[in-house]
């Protein structure tokens, strides 16, 4: 059970607390309600490049890190299409020294043409590196666009293109920053062995003066339900032909979510699944293959990956896959394998949130959707689905009509 507390401050920063008395340190989390969906489709990149761009100084503070490192604490980020998020961790008694690096990069970056140019520079090399220079790093820049047609989900965090971050004015920039980084597009959880009356001191102290500005209402068109198969193929210089297979389905909103992630788990999680069994062990088809869903908040993806043994063709895989989604369709799912995919799934789940790190952000996370009354239900909404629920999925999802397959073939 995670319990936290909540409040708000005048400037509509929401605050939530999270006391664990257990541990000596403390977490300070920012998540803001920006990510790659909210860029512009002739831009794209700004979301990933500002998780850098706020290390790269603030209007007081000309560098972040140093301080935390003197306080015994570390910090990082991550953005995804959905949201970008910022944690600081740190021995609970130098907790204020978060929330005064927090609050100052809230309130303005330095904005200095030496950290647009540095980051910058860091994110080109990124992409190259992660993208554009290793086996298969360019799947999901081929992949979205063949999923998504008008939803902002067509590109990936890191981009269209590295022209977009190359481009990037300190016009550009500002914008951007003003317009997604303000306190009542963010909420700030903190968790530790902290008091309520010393976290609200500390939140109005430092972030209660922070302009409001003008909030940011979101407003993207749904992506049209899919009504035929897509198929591409490319050639890499990859070690193996691959193939990705993806399905739409239900968004990180929906109670259907979790049909599907124990759907995914069935399929393709670790070296009991279905797939490994039959399509691995038993027919040698593939050297690995996995199933896993994307999560996205407005729209949800299923995806199937595999490298195929050497000699064995593309067309050959993707009949076993299909043999096996078929098998599903038709078949319920004996009661035994249901219970062990979910059992396993819950001993994974807690062991994830003892972590105190892991519980605040999952509080962040879950507030910013909307549901911050249904973190503690989760368990719960696994526990309920039936037999009968992932055959109607497996029905529903896995249709010719509602595929997308990345053929990837070995130069």
């Amino acid at each position: 059970m995670i319990k936290f507390e909540e409040f708000k401050l005048d400037n509509g920063l929401k605050v939530i607390f999270h006391e664990d008395k257990t541990t000596p340190m403390a977490v300070v989390n920012i998540i803001y309600n920006v990510g790659a969906r909210d860029e512009n489709e002739e831009r794209t990149g700004f979301a990933h490049l500002f998780e850098h761009l706020m290390f790269g100084g603030s209007k007081h503070i000309e560098n972040f890190d140093s301080p935390l490192q003197l306080a015994g604490g570390e910090c990082n980020a991550f953005t995804n299409n959905d949201i970008t998020n910022y944690y600081d961790v740190l021995p609970a008694q130098n907790i204020e020294t978060a929330f005064w690096l927090e609050s100052d990069r809230m309130l303005e970056l330095a904005f200095t043409p030496k950290s647009l140019e540095v980051q910058r520079n860091v994110v080109i090399e990124e992409f190259k590196q992660r993208y554009l220079n290793q086996p298969y790093g360019d799947v999901w820049l081929e992949l979205r666009p063949l999923v998504y047609k008008s939803h902002p989900y067509k590109w990936a965090t890191i981009g269209k293109n590295i022209e977009h971050i190359a481009d990037a004015t300190m016009e550009n920039v500002k914008d951007f920053f003003f317009k997604y980084y303000s306190p009542q597009n963010a909420t700030l959880v903190v968790g530790g062995n902290l008091n309520l009356d010393q976290v609200k001191s500390l939140s109005q102290k430092w972030f209660g003066d922070i302009p409001a500005r003008e909030k940011y209402i979101r407003n993207i068109t749904p992506e049209p339900v899919q009504q035929e198969a897509r198929e591409k193929t490319i050639e890499r210089e990859v070690p193996a032909d691959a193939v990705y297979l993806v399905f739409r389905m239900a968004d990180r909103m929906s109670d259907e979510f979790y049909v599907g992630d124990l759907v995914s788990d069935i399929l393709g999680r670790g070296k009991s699944s279905r797939f490994y069994q039959k399509l691995v062990t038993e027919q040698r088809l593939f050297s690995q293959v996995s199933a896993y869903v994307s999560a996205g908040w407005e729209d949800g993806m299923i995806i199937v990956s595999g490298n195929l043994m050497e000699g064995v063709s593309i067309e050959k895989g993707l009949e076993g896959i299909w043999q096996e989604l078929e098998q599903m369709c038709s078949h319920e799912i004996p009661e035994r394998e249901l219970v062990k995919v979910k059992n396993k799934f819950k001993t994974s789940k807690v062991f994830s949130e003892q972590p105190l790190l892991n519980r605040v952000m999952n509080i962040a996370m879950f507030d910013l959707m909307g549901k911050l009354d249904e973190i503690n239900d989760e368990l719960h909404k696994y526990d309920v689905v039936s037999s009968q629920d992932i055959s109607q999925f497996a029905k529903k999802t896995f249709t010719k009509n509602n595929s997308s397959t990345l053929k990837v073939k070995a130069k």
